[in-house]
């Protein structure tokens, strides 16, 4: 598992072909707490952004630069879209895998392949019912 945005974007990096980011920040509404560090909520998208690795410096640069834009998210949902033939891939073709994030998300689908955490750069993990 990985335990923090540096590590994610050395994986990223160290893979054979090209990455791109799928980064999907998200908002959390808990319910009651049944355990210490088990919670009951629902996770809601805000909004969707597909980045190259390089192009991030550090996980608080890309706080930074999502807080400008909403500071309306809790998590970060991280996956990564490998390339061919050495490109990394295009913004264009990360779309499609960002709305299937999305929709992941929304309806409520599991999430286990997916790097979460969430806005001091804990790792997160969640459990559909």
């Amino acid at each position: 598992m990985i335990s923090n945005f540096s590590e994610l974007l050395s994986v990223a990096n160290e893979q054979k072909e090209p990455q791109r980011l799928l980064l999907l920040l998200a908002k959390t509404e808990s319910k009651k707490k049944k355990k210490k560090h088990h919670q009951k909520g629902t996770i809601t998208p805000v909004m969707c952004v597909d980045k190259l690795p390089e192009d991030i410096k550090s996980f608080q640069s890309f706080v930074d630069e999502a807080d400008q834009i909403t500071k309306d998210w809790d998590v970060i949902i991280i996956a990564g879209l490998s390339g061919q033939n050495g490109q990394p891939p295009t913004t264009e073709e990360a779309d499609p895998y960002l709305n299937q994030m999305t929709n992941a998300l929304a309806s409520g689908q599991d999430l286990s392949q997916y790097v979460i955490f969430d806005r001091e750069e804990k790792p997160i993990i969640v459990q559909s019912n």
